[in-house]
């Protein structure tokens, strides 16, 4: 068990997607030709590989938060879009090229850039895997049917992932309990519920 996108016409593309999740950040410049390159969130970078349009934020320091929406939009001379034209995974990382940079400086001036796709178009995940996106803000209860918590977040720890929740008591620490098929019974991605065999006092 484990947690783990096609050219179109312009216009209405150039939309931020409501669904848009991050899955990583530009590095900086590959090559001399405007090729970046990009740190991947996830350790198969699969969803970069099948959206050919990236929405790009800027750096924390530089965003500009819009009121009404909430988006994170980019500030300065950054494009909000690239069409990517070529992506392949290289060492472990992942190297792009798209059609709004041209020249080294161009790619250069991306760095540290976040990039977002639309969760709709990420690929499908057979059975036993999961997005970490779809599992933030699952209920979960136990076999008995104590509720235990909240996923707040996920951790990676190696051999496994660890599932971090929160419950309504302020006061108590974030409980913890692994992502693997020893422990969970069920993961119904649709209706934000997964079942543990966990102890209610651990």
């Amino acid at each position: 068990m484990s947690a783990a996108t096609h050219p179109g016409p312009i216009g209405a593309d150039l939309a931020w997607p409501d669904d848009a999740v991050e899955v990583g950040r530009v590095l900086g410049a590959w090559g001399v030709k405007g090729g970046i390159k990009v740190k991947a969130f996830a350790s198969d970078p699969q969803a970069l590989f099948s959206s050919r349009r990236w929405f790009i934020a800027a750096p924390e320091t530089l965003q500009v938060r819009v009121a009404v929406t909430g988006v994170a939009k980019v500030a300065g001379p950054m494009p909000s879009l690239l069409r990517v034209t070529e992506v392949r995974e290289q060492g472990d990382g992942v190297v792009a090229k798209t059609q709004e940079l041209n020249d080294r400086d161009a790619a250069a001036a991306m760095a540290g850039a976040r990039i977002f796709i639309s969760r709709a178009s990420f690929p499908t995940p057979s059975d036993d895997e999961f997005y970490w996106v779809d599992l933030i803000g699952a209920q979960v209860s136990n076999r008995q049917g104590i509720d235990l918590g909240q996923v707040a977040g996920l951790v990676e720890t190696g051999p496994h992932c660890v599932l971090t929740l929160t419950t309504t008591n302020a006061d108590a620490q974030p409980r913890m309990v692994p992502f693997v098929a020893a422990y969970v019974d069920q993961v119904d991605v649709a209706a934000k519920r997964i079942v543990v065999d966990w102890p209610a006092d651990f």
